[in-house]
């Protein structure tokens, strides 16, 4: 009865162990911090994008941007290049494209120089995933 009870505590334990290094593994970006996503969000991307559904200012409402394809918000006119940007919005293509959008693709209307920072495009990234 010992024995299966040692087995049991180590196989538990293992399992653990292997749990706790699965969830510490590093990932493609860290996490960002929304707060401060939706603070330089109103600082820098408000004048031009709602965070709201369905409100267009100079620029598409950005609500559900995360995961949407690139250019297809009905009742926005988007540039050809935007239009035709073939991408759908995620971590990596949002920060790419944060980096410096007229870069990223060439011919688009927005005129934003861009977010040079890591941290700051992972801040404005967290608070775009939670407008849904």
């Amino acid at each position: 009865m010992n024995r299966l009870l040692a087995s049991s505590c180590r196989l538990a334990l293992g399992a653990a162990v292997l749990a706790l290094g699965l969830s510490a593994a590093p990932t493609a970006r860290a996490a960002g911090d929304v707060a401060a996503g939706k603070a330089l969000f109103q600082q820098k991307c408000s004048i031009c994008h709602a965070n709201e559904k369905g409100v267009m200012r100079i620029g598409p409402s950005l609500w559900g941007v995360v995961g949407r394809q690139a250019g297809t918000l009905p009742g926005y006119t988007y540039s050809d290049a935007m239009a035709h940007a073939n991408r759908v919005w995620n971590a990596d293509t949002l920060s790419t494209y944060l980096t410096n959008p007229q870069k990223d693709i060439p011919g688009i209307k927005m005129l934003f120089a861009g977010l040079p920072s890591q941290t700051d495009r992972d801040n404005v990234i967290a608070y775009l995933a939670t407008l849904h």
